[in-house]
């Protein structure tokens, strides 16, 4: 038989048992780090995160550096995360190489790495929640082929050549053009960081560097949006398609400024991050890639509820 004392010790052991056990799903944490802040496309993707997280009843938190050319600071954040020892982690890379040295340390700690949007060249990545934007950088060639008669000059404006997106997306609309498109001449590609201001300045350069330009395809959401501006500004008519979404593209294309678009599924990317981390810490395996999809809209299907829920402000 305990006596007094024996017996309170009994009881609080008991109680703190039973609290670590009620609290052991809170105390999953998953933080998410993005390629930037600056373009509403990321804060869909968060509040996908935040609704899995929910569901799943884990805590996460969602953070990126201003801007998509600060690969420095993205990568101090990604090394800042790691050493509060996460249960896993949700990375978009801004270089596909930068990161493997923490993503190794990641791997060697046994922390889950889900990559999202952009992948990284390391198989390090359970799975990786992206869009597939050669195909769909890929049909943004077709259309514009289309419009502009199958032959002409084109140009292209890319957010950056490091991370996974920028070269896809890039080699995506390229190599379609290439393969069947040969009367469309890309005349110039260009990067502006996802900078809507410098895109502007660069899609001016681009009319001006090239009198019988007929088309020139953003690749992310403030490439086209500073394509738009710049055309706008330079007071010459031509076709430009955009990739993402966001208030000023959709305001574009209604106004008719703007071909149309490729959007992709954020709310879909950000739920899928949060839900394979939960999978790959119940042990289950996943694919290495995981295709969240991808849509054309323009003025005629703008919205059509299967396209209309996947666009964001």
């Amino acid at each position: 038989m305990l006596n007094r004392r024996q017996f309170s010790a009994a009881v609080g052991v008991c109680a703190i048992l039973v609290m670590s056990g009620a609290a052991r799903a809170d105390d999953i944490y998953i933080p998410l780090i993005s390629k930037g802040f600056q373009h509403q496309f990321w804060q869909a993707v968060k509040a996908g995160a935040e609704q899995a997280a929910k569901e799943g009843n884990a805590k996460i938190s969602f953070e990126g550096p201003e801007t998509e050319a600060m690969v420095d600071k993205q990568i101090d954040m990604l090394s800042a995360d790691l050493a509060k020892h996460p249960n896993a982690i949700g990375f978009a890379a801004l270089d596909s190489k930068a990161a493997i040295p923490l993503l190794k340390k990641a791997q060697a700690e046994h922390i889950p790495v889900i990559a999202f949007d952009s992948g990284v060249d390391s198989d390090i990545p359970l799975t990786t929640c992206t869009t597939d934007n050669l195909a769909a950088a890929g049909l943004a060639a077709d259309k514009m082929a289309e419009m502009i008669g199958d032959a002409g000059e084109v140009a292209v404006i890319v957010h950056d050549q490091t991370s996974r997106t920028g070269i896809d997306r890039r080699d995506g609309f390229l190599n379609e053009m290439k393969a069947k498109h040969p009367n469309v001449k890309i005349v110039s590609v260009q990067y502006g960081a996802g900078d809507h201001l410098k895109s502007a300045e660069i899609a001016k350069a681009m009319i001006q560097a090239n009198p019988n330009l007929k088309g020139i395809f953003g690749a992310n959401e403030g490439s086209a949006e500073g394509a738009a501006i710049g055309v706008k500004e330079s007071g010459k008519k031509l076709v430009l398609i955009g990739y993402d979404s966001g208030k000023e593209q959709k305001e574009a294309i209604i106004s008719g400024a703007m071909a149309g678009a490729i959007t992709q599924n954020p709310v879909g990317i950000g739920k899928c991050v949060v839900e394979s981390a939960l999978k790959a810490l119940k042990g289950e395996k996943l694919p290495k890639v995981i295709d969240t999809g991808f849509y054309w809209y323009d003025k005629s299907n703008i919205t059509d509820p299967k396209v209309a829920a996947v666009l964001y402000d």
